[in-house]
């Protein structure tokens, strides 16, 4: 069985690179013109474990023995993908991650989440969202994102491509304006656009914010108008998310620089699959649509972004009777982007033991991920000590040298 012994994947130089910093005590870099962040948040609790697989551990598949992938075999196009000797990638994502992997663009981070121990994918989703201390009266009017936002201020540019604003964009005092992407029709009749926002011309926030909004929505129209014009040859699919995903790119290429977007559909208790099934076909619809939206942004645009993946918990780590798995607790961040340091596991990690599994069925939480997110967008926009502080109250900010 592979050693999984207690070490650090992202030692670059010294001691310096090998632990958490003290609470924000470093001076991070000048904040990068043109930097953008996008968080692509999977409801429902993926099932990291099949995607990003410790393959080289006895105990995975001992643990999963009709729903664990195989051993990494570059012979065999059907095999995980090796990516350390230790853990692989899903074959699902052979044509749409792995080529970002060996560019050294994508990153990822195990044993990373929240220390909420719920278990409730509402609670947890809300507790990551608010980005607030566990244990204290919960402010559901602060978001992570929104306090980002006003942190930025002008610099900013922000846009949840949702229904609904999420919770996690709560708090800004500017309006931010919120896009179904996935659900864009034409833009509404001049006449009735007029209508609407004279019957707010009296409140001068709200009016404005509705005036935005039609404004937003227009051009968003106009931009996937002349998309799918120049993809008239069947150049592009237009299944799912990948089409989402290249509208999003094209808007944060030439508008906002702060995004949030969600997909449902994560909570895999039963039939799951392995190298195929439920979990692939999701897996694969999401890393077609990243490599979409990279295409999308250009390749200008994509070497200051940084696209974060995460989720509200991990799943257990055993199967389940049903042949899928139940809600557990750590999980695996993804970190993307042109300037990422990539190619590597970043973070504290463990062997993987029954006795090191937390309450002996799925992974602990090693790297918060409020120190996590603070981290880079500390080095991302050039935030101070006392921006951290408000961004992130009562966390320490964990550098792992990703940007």
């Amino acid at each position: 069985m592979t050693d999984f012994r207690l070490h650090r994947r992202d030692v670059l130089t010294g001691v310096a690179a090998m632990a958490p910093l003290l609470p924000f005590g470093r001076a991070y870099a000048a904040h990068q013109a043109g930097s953008r962040l996008l968080i692509i948040f999977l409801r429902g609790a993926y099932d990291a474990l099949n995607i990003v697989a410790p393959t080289g551990n006895d105990f995975y598949h001992q643990s999963r023995p009709n729903i664990g992938l195989g051993k990494a075999d570059a012979k065999n196009p059907a095999a995980p993908l090796s990516l350390d000797g230790d853990w692989s990638l899903h074959p699902a994502l052979r044509d749409s991650m792995l080529p970002l992997w060996q560019k050294k663009q994508l990153a990822f981070i195990p044993f990373a989440g929240t220390n909420d121990l719920s278990r409730s994918h509402f609670q947890t989703q809300d507790t990551i969202e608010l980005g607030q201390p566990i244990g204290t009266h919960r402010n559901y009017s602060s978001g992570f994102m929104g306090r980002l936002a006003e942190i930025l201020g002008q610099k900013d540019k922000p846009i949840a491509f949702t229904d609904q604003l999420p919770l996690c964009f709560r708090g800004s005092s500017a309006p931010i304006p919120n896009l179904a992407i996935a659900r864009l029709g034409k833009p509404m009749a001049s006449r009735q656009s007029e209508l609407i926002q004279s019957m707010y011309q009296g409140h001068n926030r709200l009016g404005q914010s509705v005036k935005e909004g039609f404004q937003i929505r227009d051009t968003a129209f106009r931009t996937v108008d002349e998309e799918m014009k120049a993809a008239g040859r069947g150049a592009t699919t237009t299944k799912g998310f990948e089409l989402s995903a290249r509208r999003i790119g094209a808007m944060m290429r030439d508008q906002f620089n702060l995004a949030f977007v969600d997909m449902g559909g994560w909570d895999t208790h039963v039939n799951q699959g392995a190298r195929d099934g439920a979990l692939a076909n999701r897996i694969g619809d999401l890393g077609r649509g990243i490599a979409g939206f990279v295409d999308a942004i250009g390749p200008e645009a994509w070497r200051s972004t940084t696209v974060v993946v995460m989720s509200e918990f991990g799943r257990t780590f055993h199967e389940n009777g049903a042949k899928g798995t139940d809600h557990g607790h750590g999980s695996i961040y993804w970190v993307l982007g042109g300037g990422v340091s990539g190619g590597r596991l970043a973070g504290e990690q463990i062997q993987l033991t029954p006795d090191t599994l937390n309450e002996g069925r799925d992974l602990p939480v090693l790297t918060d991920y409020r120190g996590l997110v603070g981290g880079l967008v500390a080095r991302q926009f050039g935030l101070k000590r006392d921006q951290l502080v408000k961004l992130f109250p009562d966390s320490a900010s964990t550098d792992l040298r990703l940007l």
